[in-house]
């Protein structure tokens, strides 16, 4: 992460800091906060980008607290140097495979799948910067996050298949939704490099931009000074209307509208409609 920072060690607020497994001199994940904005840069094992089991609670618990930091109003995901995340430290899990190779794969409920619904579930707007070269889970936590923008040399590797996996960390459901069934099942099928053009024209990111990690900062400042409570409301509103039919939909709607109009940000909006000028939002 190539950003001036106020830089901690999974760490979010002042004070001291949580305890996490991995060298403090050189973090699995950073953790930092810019204003209201939270940057989380994935380093992995040694900078490389991989996801060791150090790095996997490292992001997972880093993302819980992201989560529950009201003074957090708006997350950046993105890599190290050339790569953004890999996905798993194939390493490790050789070594996992020949120590107990049915209880190897506990590693997806432990870790990937809370990381993906900590990432897609975040109360508050979360985007990918993604940087480099980015496979497997990489893509899927990619995928996950609201706003995803790319580097013109960033690749996508669906790589799950090249390794005789199926696929893990919710890219079943984010894919699909995103470049539609069709697309999505070639796309895998197929696991050729997805160029960061190629993924914009399937509709995988939104924007190919020559600096990425200003460009997400911009967006993400622009987020941090807006309506929290609504973010996350509309966020709920369009994940609850995936699985539900149109009256459970509008229901939900209602329930989710009365929280985010009691809120003081809509009165302060209200107030300043009425008195023609632009509404200043504090997140709750």
């Amino acid at each position: 992460m190539e950003r001036p920072d106020r830089h901690v060690r999974g760490q979010i607020v002042d004070g001291d800091p949580p305890t996490l497994p991995g060298d403090a001199a050189d973090p699995p994940v950073e953790i930092r906060r810019e204003g209201a904005v939270a940057w989380v840069g994935l380093r992995g094992s040694g900078g490389r980008g991989t996801l060791d089991l150090t790095t996997k609670i490292a992001l997972r618990e880093g993302l819980r607290r992201i989560a529950d930091d009201a003074a957090v109003r708006a997350v950046v995901l993105t890599g190290n140097g050339s790569v953004f995340c890999v996905g798993q430290d194939l390493r490790e899990h050789a070594d996992a495979l020949a120590d107990d190779a049915t209880h190897a794969w506990d590693t997806i409920r432990d870790h990937f799948n809370p990381i993906a619904a900590s990432l897609a579930t975040m109360p508050k707007p979360v985007i990918a910067a993604v940087n480099g070269t980015a496979a497997g889970a990489g893509v899927s936590f990619a995928l996950a996050c609201d706003l995803r923008l790319a580097a013109p040399d960033a690749v996508f590797h669906l790589a799950f298949p090249g390794i005789g996996l199926s696929v893990d960390s919710g890219l079943s459901w984010f894919l699909p939704r995103l470049v539609g069934y069709g697309r999505a099942l070639e796309l895998l099928l197929r696991a050729r490099p997805i160029t960061a053009a190629e993924a914009l024209a399937a509709g995988m990111i939104h924007e190919v931009v020559d600096d990425v990690h200003a460009a997400a900062a911009r967006i993400a400042e622009e987020l941090a000074a807006g309506p929290t409570v609504a973010y996350g409301a509309i966020k709920q509103a369009f994940a609850y209307s995936a699985t539900h039919t149109l009256a459970d939909a509008l229901d939900n709607e209602a329930t989710l509208q009365t929280v985010a109009g009691i809120t003081e940000d809509h009165a302060a909006a209200v107030r300043a409609f009425l008195e023609k000028r632009r509404p200043a939002f504090h997140g709750h």
